[in-house]
């Protein structure tokens, strides 16, 4: 736990020297797995940082319980595509994510703090309002825990207010 209080503390720090340098923010939801609080913030006209703090829980019944808690940051690269209609864009990326996750099942329980590699390609729209939906899909190679692997469930909606 004090490693994630950490890696948090140090994630919150560097952001707010790179989002000095920035235009361009927006905040909101990315609706996938796990569900994040989502802020973007653009550290030149087609390059942008985007951290993540998500919460998946759900019980299977019988006290058979999962949480995940993850924190993610990911650099994006971010093309004009107003051929198709003007406030389209698409972005491709790369990053990190950690986390702390644990299971509860009738005889044992299981946690763990899974790090992961994060890519990530979507499209968004930005309208005239200040609102921005996105669709994008962010697989992940999982480094340690239960789990390790290829992780290919990174489909997510963003809804997200431009300041």
């Amino acid at each position: 736990m004090k490693k994630i209080i950490l890696t948090l503390a140090l994630i919150i720090s560097l952001s707010g020297v790179l989002m000095a340098q920035s235009d361009g923010k927006s905040i909101g939801l990315r609706l996938g797995y796990p569900a994040e609080i989502s802020f973007q913030s653009a550290l030149s006209k087609s390059n942008r940082i985007e951290l993540g703090l998500g919460f998946r829980t759900y019980g299977y019944g019988n006290n058979n319980n999962y949480s995940l808690f993850s924190l993610s940051g990911v650099y994006q690269w971010v093309w004009d595509l107003s051929a198709l209609s003007n406030g389209f864009n698409w972005y491709a990326g790369l990053g990190a994510s950690l986390g702390y996750y644990s299971y509860s099942f009738v005889n044992s329980d299981y946690s763990g703090y899974p790090v992961s590699l994060l890519g990530q390609i979507g499209i968004e729209y930005n309208f005239d309002i200040p609102l921005r939906l996105s669709l994008d899909y962010r697989p992940a190679i999982q480094l340690n825990a239960d789990r390790s692997g290829f992780i290919a469930d990174g489909i997510a909606l963003g809804v997200r207010y431009r300041f």
